[in-house]
């Protein structure tokens, strides 16, 4: 039976972008038919963000706009390889299956660390680091960390998971004796999410550091919707 017949192509089209990136994948290797509707730039961009253009724009990879032959293609992109914004202080990528963004804030980016005009940070560039520069603490006897990112760069209605990303330098004296803690706050809500954490787990003791493959470790800051 020729489906084009009985199903138009531009049907087929508004169907699939009903569905998720990852079901247009999968029809598309139903027959050639299918393959041409679920390839549509019409179905792909209905998986980029509304403003997609105007942040790859204002990103180091503007040319991305004219390079990508097809909106699949430039999803894709986006989904295997961050694009930088805000000056290259923040990594913008989509998750592959779903195309929710993910968002990385660099330290220069949104985040302030007290003491950071003093003499108790540096602010070297790493070759494992995907941003310009990163913070270093020299020793010290407190810290402060924070960060900030506006929501409206999210999808909505998602869960987020906040992530604190480290590493450490030559010492880590204290991080196993002494926690830290973490705390997440939405703008409008009145309950703050807090934990203390071991940054450096001694052995026999919960270690909820994750090491990420890039030389990097993470820890979860706190789940929330976005």
């Amino acid at each position: 039976m020729d489906m084009s017949v009985v199903l138009p192509e531009e049907c087929l089209s508004q169907i699939t972008s009903l569905t998720s990136p990852r079901d247009a994948c999968r029809l598309s290797a139903v027959s050639p038919f299918f393959k041409s509707a679920a390839d549509s730039d019409a179905v792909w961009e209905t998986f980029l963000p509304s403003d997609y253009e105007g942040i790859i724009s204002n990103s180091a990879s503007s040319s991305l706009l004219s390079t990508c032959s097809s909106k699949k293609e430039l999803y894709f992109h986006l989904s295997h390889k961050p694009i930088f914004i805000n000056s290259g202080n923040m990594g913008f990528a989509l998750e592959k299956e779903s195309g929710k963004v993910c968002c990385m804030v660099g330290a220069k980016a949104g985040i302030s660390v007290t003491w950071g005009s003093k003499s108790y940070w540096t602010w070297p560039s790493l070759p494992e680091s995907r941003f310009p520069e990163v913070a270093e603490l020299k020793p010290v006897c407190w810290f402060e960390v924070k960060g900030k990112i506006e929501t409206k760069l999210l999808s909505p209605e998602t869960t987020y998971a906040a992530y604190l990303v480290f590493k450490f330098a030559d010492s880590r004296n204290g991080f196993d004796t002494r926690p830290v803690e973490l705390c997440f706050y939405v703008g409008g809500m009145e309950e703050e999410e807090r934990s203390k954490v071991f940054l450096d787990a001694r052995a026999g003791a919960p270690n909820l550091s994750q090491d990420r493959g890039d030389g990097w470790m993470e820890i979860e800051i706190a789940v929330n919707m976005a």
